[in-house]
């Protein structure tokens, strides 16, 4: 892996992530590619490939993976909950770290933004038996959600345990460390959001009890593979549809939860820009870079901004020091040598939309990066 340092780019100049040295303050951010076409869900010999061409980005954070059987929904995303799919990452992490990257996963669970599709006909879990009004991609197509199972407090206590294995199973694996998916509208977010969360003991109703689920996990992956190895993705932003709309009390609940997390020794907190035109909603001050601007005063760790990256803006985002490190999505798609592209200042290949979520090579391991890379 090589990547001109280029002294006028804060992009391109070194951080240290807790004991990581990142070459870059490049981020690939996570993404969802649907290439795990087979029953098991394990990552094949094309995801090392992905993987490894991305190599010289600071620091990969991988797409989703399920943290067990019951967190599926989404068609083809591989898991880390069995022996064969540690294996299988094995083969992706090593294919990295010999190109000199760093790699994290990100630990997934859909709850209640799945379908029955996925399991023989039997609603998924939800924090309340509530109809999120979402859609799932499933094999066949994108459906709408349905109203899920309530999570029993058993149902809650095992989805806990199965963060913290599937983080032992990513440290078994030769992963850097994990990040929790703690954001857009999947379980920890339903947990959080008033709207998909009616329940009336300790994990619902204040928001100290509706973040409970987040702080839960956050205490089982710390006690299994340590505290400075756990990342959360996590922000006030939602996608601004079905029931996940932003309320009155969205900004003082996301305070709530970085004053929380700022209060752990966190690889990072990877913090999510608006996703939608925020201006009709309670979030409207939160526009743009007044996100970062606005928790960076609350969170002193390790920041990461993600949403609407350019070159520029992730520049100067690091010059007017809001953030840390910088998180790409689709420009890595197209991109894999994203950062020897900020470097030459050279222009950036456009994705093809209709092959995000395709099986096979193309559209995942076939752009072509400016120099051949080294083995």
């Amino acid at each position: 892996m090589s990547t001109a340092a280029d002294t006028g780019q804060p992009l391109l100049t070194p951080y240290r992530m807790g004991d990581l040295d990142l070459a870059n303050r490049v981020v690939m951010a996570p993404l969802t590619r649907s290439r795990a076409t087979n029953a098991d869900l394990v990552p094949t010999a094309l995801h090392a490939e992905y993987y490894a061409q991305r190599a010289s980005a600071g620091l990969i954070v991988t797409e989703g993976i399920w943290v067990s059987r019951d967190a599926i929904g989404w068609h083809d995303v591989p898991g880390l909950f069995t022996d064969g799919q540690v294996r299988a990452w094995s083969a992706v992490t090593d294919a990295v770290h010999r190109r000199g990257g760093v790699i994290v996963a990100q630990l997934w669970h859909a709850g209640a933004v799945s379908h029955p599709d996925f399991f023989d006909g039997v609603p998924p879990l939800g924090p309340s038996a509530v109809d999120p009004q979402m859609r799932a991609p499933t094999s066949l197509r994108s459906k709408p959600t349905v109203t899920p199972r309530a999570m029993t407090t058993r149902d809650v206590a095992t989805t806990v345990d199965d963060f913290a294995t599937a983080a032992a199973n990513a440290m078994r694996a030769g992963f850097d460390g994990v990040q929790l998916q703690a954001g857009y509208s999947y379980l920890i977010s339903q947990f959080l959001n008033p709207a998909t969360n009616r329940r009336d003991d300790a994990y619902g109703g204040a928001v100290a009890n509706r973040a409970r689920l987040l702080f839960d996990v956050v205490d089982a992956v710390a006690a299994r593979i340590g505290v400075g190895r756990v990342g959360v993705k996590a922000g006030p932003a939602w996608p601004e549809s079905g029931l996940f709309r932003s309320g009155d009390d969205a900004l003082a609940a996301a305070e709530y939860v970085a004053d929380r997390l700022a209060a752990y020794p966190l690889a990072h907190w990877m913090l999510m820009g608006a996703m939608a035109d925020l201006s009709a909603t309670p979030l409207r001050d939160l526009g743009g870079d007044a996100m970062f601007r606005h928790f960076r005063s609350r969170f002193t760790g390790t920041l990461i901004g993600n949403v609407g990256m350019t070159q520029e803006r992730g520049n100067q985002l690091l010059t007017d020091d809001l953030v840390d490190l910088v998180a790409y999505g689709q420009p890595f798609i197209a991109n894999p040598d994203l950062p020897e592209r900020f470097a030459a200042h050279a222009p950036l290949a456009d994705p093809d939309p209709a092959t995000y979520y395709t099986p096979g090579a193309h559209g995942y391991t076939d752009y072509v990066s400016l120099l051949p890379l080294s083995h």
